[in-house]
């Protein structure tokens, strides 16, 4: 478990820090973006209320179980959330072999924090006991998170029916993704090789002393500019990431562009392209002609930063503000190749988002689904005769993966689904998606 950066540490004081880590629980369980959240944060505030509250939904399973057996009467809210992220900082000392804040300040700032607001400045007593509990608990020789919570899901949040339909889609598996979902996510490099080589950016992580592992073929295929660092690190920190010679991007996600076997001149759109890590990707493997479409006109402007940023000068490349899903943005033009990066319940990548399982609802995959559909049905209709769409989620769910590529793949006549990677569930050096390949019969 990660404490957060000395760096961050010194931007603001932690009784501060946990107050605004309380709040932006308090968003997220009120149905708000924990990035967005974060993002409306000033600069300096970000990195430590970022990292106390994904630790903190990482581990929010292991947290309540403390606070359900030291605090007699439920807490309000506001008090929930505050001790959950100090009892989760005691217990990430405790797992990182006392590194980080001592266990003394966490129970002191987290007081103090306590103190400063008024809904909860009568818990002072109540938060310093507990805590001293917690402490007293967590530093025991031998000690380790006990319950079912620990043992199956890794102390992460998961709703019940989330949970039901990992174990019934995954009855061998469903424990070790649980496992994986709730654990940090790995820091995934994609080497730029158009302005360098793969020999040559090694050397400059090895000229950084910044240890790093190549990651194996994923499901057969080469990830020729992929590696992992060992240490995450901010992306300042990062051998040429500024001046565009890599990209961080997931290792599984990196299997978009290579997929679609790319030739100089095809015409390619991308629909769906923000943040434009896949959009990049593009671009790197070979000269195309490419459309990048995102309906989110907040999202949109990553998009070009990111290929300025790499120093990508393609000869056409357009963005346009459009939903991918509606025909108002076509010129009439086909397409040799369409990816479709396509919305969904993103439960493929909740080590990476762990507000995601907060925010998510039931009948959220039955509209998803529909909007995957339409989607799905008009790139159809923008794509060459001979030409390929790779149909691409971030979701563990069946329904928005091979439910919907054997749907296609039985109500349009002219596809021909091709061999490809299907489900590629979370594991150690990757996040988890679904991709499925079709090509369009006909002349």
């Amino acid at each position: 478990m990660e404490q957060p950066r000395k760096a961050a540490q010194q931007s603001i004081g932690l009784a501060k820090a946990m107050s605004l880590s309380a709040t932006a629980i308090d968003g997220v369980m009120a149905g708000k973006s924990l990035t967005q959240i974060i993002e409306a944060l000033p600069p300096q505030e970000r990195p430590i209320v970022q990292s106390l509250t994904f630790e903190t939904l990482r581990q929010w399973q292991v947290a309540h179980q403390f606070i359900k057996e030291y605090v007699p009467k439920a807490p309000t809210q506001e008090l929930d959330h505050l001790l959950s992220i100090a009892i989760v900082l005691l217990i990430g000392r405790q797992a990182n072999m006392k590194r980080g804040y001592p266990a003394h300040t966490v129970v002191d700032e987290a007081v103090k924090a306590c103190g400063n607001s008024v809904n909860t400045k009568y818990a002072k007593g109540l938060v310093n006991a507990v805590l001293r509990k917690v402490s007293a608990t967590v530093s025991q020789s031998g000690y380790e998170p006990t319950g079912p919570t620990a043992s199956n899901d890794g102390g992460g949040y998961l709703p019940p029916w989330w949970l039901a339909q990992l174990k019934a889609s995954y009855p061998s598996q469903w424990e070790q993704l649980c496992f994986y979902q709730a654990q940090h996510p790995p820091l995934s490099l994609r080497i730029n090789l158009n302005k360098i080589s793969r020999s040559a950016y090694l050397a400059l992580l090895a000229q950084a002393g910044l240890a790093y592992e190549v990651i194996p073929p994923i499901s057969g295929h080469i990830l020729e500019g992929a590696l992992r660092l060992q240490v995450p690190r901010p992306v300042a920190e990062i051998p040429g990431f500024t001046t565009g010679l890599v990209s961080v991007q997931d290792a599984g996600a990196q299997l978009a562009a290579l997929l679609l076997n790319l030739q100089p001149g095809d015409r390619v759109l991308d629909a769906c392209a923000a943040p434009g890590g896949k959009t990049a990707h593009l671009l790197e493997i070979a000269e195309i002609d490419l459309l990048s479409l995102e309906i989110d006109p907040q999202r949109i402007g990553k998009i070009a930063s990111n290929i300025a940023r790499l120093g990508l000068a393609p000869k056409s490349h357009l963005i346009k503000q459009a939903d991918a899903a509606l025909l108002n943005w076509w010129d009439g033009q086909l397409f040799d190749k369409v990816l479709l990066d396509a919305p969904c319940s993103a439960s493929g990548i909740v080590r990476r988002h762990p507000d995601i399982p907060f925010l998510r609802r039931e009948n959220d995959i039955a509209q998803l689904q529909l909007k995957q559909r339409a989607l799905l049905g008009t790139m159809w209709q923008v794509l060459k005769p001979g030409g390929l769409m790779l149909y691409v989620t971030c979701s563990l769910f069946p329904a928005e993966g091979e439910g919907q590529a054997s749907w296609f793949e039985a109500n349009y006549a002219d596809a021909l689904r091709l061999e490809s990677v299907g489900q590629l569930l979370p594991a150690q050096t990757h996040d988890g998606f679904y991709y499925a390949l079709f090509k369009k019969n006909g002349s």
